[in-house]
């Protein structure tokens, strides 16, 4: 409400002729002790109720109490009276009030009766146009405070401290860079260098505006950085990304003795936890408790969190026993915590002692279920959710049973769950239309996939066609696969997942010429070849026989990791390459990757390949002596198998009889078939009575073969052994692998 407005309002209440004038003491003092009186009782309405209905002047102290306490009130209908009093009784009202008034509008959230009082407003000050630059900064309405900045500056209008702060603040909100560095002159130029504000709101504009050389070369400017310099400055880096240098400034701020806010303490461990720098995290722990701030809630929440994410639980649960630190948020964390790291059985106790529970707690205990694979006690706990707490459930929660449905391959779950994005509304998200593709194309119902892929139109993006093209690659559709990609392209750019999924398709099928064709898309379209790609490529032309094109990927990968590595040696030795496993094993100890059980797995199916028994066995050796890797089931296999095909009866017959565990039916078989082709008699009966013992009703008998069947034999057992080891399986391996990075 403006002035005239306010006026016209007020004397028209005031000077009708019918209006029966409420009885008031005559003596003014009296009534201003009477209004007094109210507003220490703290009856704000009654106070502005008796100034309201009081034909009388009012000393101006009075009004500016009571639109102090009708912004701190926020109460709107109090101060439009205040204003229209004042206005009506006072002939030239003066400037520092109207400006209290614009104040309390701006407080109350009421832009337009702020901004009509400033626009009628005979005279201004430079206090009248902070209060409206005040206002609009405090609504939110940044572009408007730095109109209205610029319409001050431009009829010469000195700023204050106050007026430079509100204009950084509204640089900061719309991300001005360009405009706050001109404030910034004009920071300079009036004086105000060394005021501390005014620096820490520059090291924070420059920050959100993403140039930290900018906010850190002004952070290093300020003399005395204060507590809120500090803060802002180590929240600008975390935000960033740039934790390490969050927790040096952090460290800094507590080497010249500063004392830290809570919120700085608590931005210190949260880029611990997001670097799992727990270490510094423990560092800052003992701060707070230094600093009497461990019990602050902002504080605990982030020790528990940075605790959790670190993998220290029995940390985070001190510090969640402690009293007063469980609170909803705090308990979820925990819950999560040990969700999340497999101990399900506990995080479950706790969440059953919950005393109440939001839908991320329900969300992080179904979590920990699915992560771990216990699919039957997640279906058990959804069952419980929908009971207790039907109208909860999220998106995140429906991706999530979905999952379950992948987990237990029942599609009629999901069917279910389908139906109910439909009835509830969350048909259009993206994310869960493309968990309902995934889900449809794990369980094999390619239909229903397809039927859905269409369904969702316009909205589906690069995840939704990789996951239908993954879903027909899975179930050995490989040329239907290249088909979508084919398709793909009139819609969406394919991501570097898309190349891998195609790549192990073109691989299936043996399809070199559509796989090189992939590979001459990816080089002309500019794709980076990384990890994945060069894998994937990789494992394609090794598959379809074309080691020299595997081998020139490999040399010219960007990163020669371990993964990638294995998976070269894994592809010379399903091309029957062994030799060149072995020279690659020797370059890449060279190069000081250390190798795991999948390049011991290669290194000894060379061996067989080439026949190099005494190198087998000192591989082998080395894997515990040398490496510290304990050799698994697929090893002893291949050791059994090294031995057995050359003859090396005694070494086998040694190496079977002290292996820390009993032999599996399928190495006892072909520790028979050795014995029978290389005429071990001791051995050979004692490998057939094992084998009674585990399966009477199939009885084995040893006898010596004769030269006729012993060549057929010989191939045969050759012949499974690769069957039943699936070199084959080396792409899948590396795949699997590759996923964690």
């Amino acid at each position: 409400m403006g002035v005239s407005g306010a006026a016209s309002v007020l004397n028209r209440l005031l000077h009708h002729k019918n209006r029966k004038p409420t009885t008031l003491p005559s003596n003014a003092k009296l009534l201003t002790n009477s209004i007094l009186a109210d507003l220490n009782r703290g009856d704000l309405r009654k106070a502005v109720s008796v100034l309201f209905n009081s034909p009388l002047p009012f000393p101006f102290s009075l009004y500016a109490r009571l639109f102090q306490l009708c912004a701190a009130n926020r109460a709107i209908v109090e101060a439009r009276k205040v204003e229209s009093h004042l206005v009506s009784f006072s002939a030239t009202p003066p400037v520092f009030l109207l400006n209290r008034a614009i104040e309390t509008y701006g407080r109350c959230g009421c832009l337009e009766d702020a901004r009509e009082l400033f626009d009628e407003m005979p005279q201004r000050d430079g206090g009248s146009w902070n209060a409206m630059i005040t206002a609009y900064v405090q609504c939110g309405c940044a572009d408007k405070a730095l109109g209205l900045f610029s319409r001050m500056n431009r009829l010469g209008v000195y700023a204050n401290e106050i007026t430079f702060a509100g204009a950084l603040g509204s640089c900061a909100a719309v991300l001005a860079l360009f405009l706050s560095r001109q404030i910034h002159a004009l920071i300079v130029k009036f004086g105000f260098s060394g005021n501390v504000i005014l620096e820490s709101s520059l090291v924070d504009v420059y920050g959100k505006c993403r140039v930290m050389s900018d906010a850190r070369r002004m952070f290093d400017e300020i003399r005395n950085p204060n507590a809120v310099s500090w803060n802002v400055i180590v929240r600008r880096y975390l935000e960033m990304g740039q934790e390490r240098e969050a927790l040096f400034m952090f460290f800094e701020m507590i080497r010249v003795n500063v004392k830290p806010l809570c919120f700085t303490v608590s931005n210190s461990l949260i880029a611990c936890s997001k670097i799992s720098a727990v270490k510094e995290g423990i560092q800052i722990h003992g701060v707070a408790i230094k600093t009497n701030i461990v019990e602050d809630e902002v504080v605990s929440s982030s020790l528990i969190y940075m605790y959790v994410k670190c993998r220290y639980l029995e940390n985070a649960r001190r510090i969640f026993d402690m009293p007063g630190s469980k609170n909803l948020f705090n308990w979820t964390s925990i819950l999560s915590g040990y969700a999340m790291n497999g101990r399900t059985k506990e995080a479950r106790e706790l969440f059953n002692e919950m005393p109440e529970r939001s839908v991320i707690s329900w969300n992080a205990m179904l979590a920990g279920y699915t992560h771990f694979f216990q699919w039957e006690q997640a279906l058990e706990f959804v069952f419980l959710m929908r009971k207790e707490s039907k109208d909860i459930i999220d998106h995140v929660t429906l991706g999530l049973i979905l999952k379950v449905s992948v987990g237990l391959s029942d599609v009629e779950l999901g069917k279910q769950v389908h139906g109910f994005i439909y009835r509830h509304g969350f048909n259009a998200n993206l994310f869960l239309g493309n968990a309902l593709l995934d889900m449809y194309g794990k369980c094999g119902n390619l239909r229903s996939a397809r039927i859905w892929f269409y369904q969702m139109g316009q909205w589906r993006d690069c995840v939704s066609w990789n996951a239908l093209l993954t879903s027909y690659a899975r179930h050995g559709l490989s040329e239907e696969a290249m088909t979508i990609f084919w398709e793909m392209q009139g819609e969406t750019t394919p991501s570097k997942f898309t190349f891998g999924t195609l790549l192990a398709a073109c691989a299936n099928i043996f399809a070199l010429e559509q796989g090189r064709q992939i590979h001459g898309f990816v080089i002309r379209n500019g794709y980076e070849i990384d990890v994945v790609i060069s894998g994937a490529l990789l494992d394609m032309y090794s598959k379809c026989r074309c080691v020299e094109y595997a081998l020139k990927v490999f040399k010219e990968a960007q990163s020669q990791d371990l993964i990638l590595w294995n998976s070269m040696i894994l592809g010379c030795c399903h091309n029957k390459r062994g030799q060149d496993v072995l020279e690659l094993v020797g370059l890449m100890e060279k190069n000081g990757v250390n190798p795991d059980h999948i390049t011991f797995q290669g290194i000894l199916l060379s061996c067989i390949s080439e026949g190099h028994v005494d190198l087998g066995r000192q591989y082998f050796n080395s894997m515990s002596t040398k490496y510290c890797i304990i050799p698994r089931l697929e090893h002893y296999e291949s050791m059994i198998e090294l031995y057995g095909r050359y003859g090396f009866m005694n070494e086998l017959e040694e190496f079977v009889k002290t292996m820390p565990f009993e032999p599996t039916v399928q190495m006892l078989t072909r520790v028979f078939d050795a014995c029978r082709e290389h005429r071990s008699l001791r051995l050979g009966e004692w490998a057939a009575d094992r084998l009674n013992e585990s399966n009477p009703s199939v009885p084995y008998q040893f006898e010596f073969l004769n030269k006729d069947r012993l060549g057929t034999l010989t191939e045969n057992r050759k012949h499974r052994f690769l069957k039943n080891l699936n070199t084959s399986d080396f792409g899948s391996v590396s795949s699997s692998d590759r996923e964690r990075l």
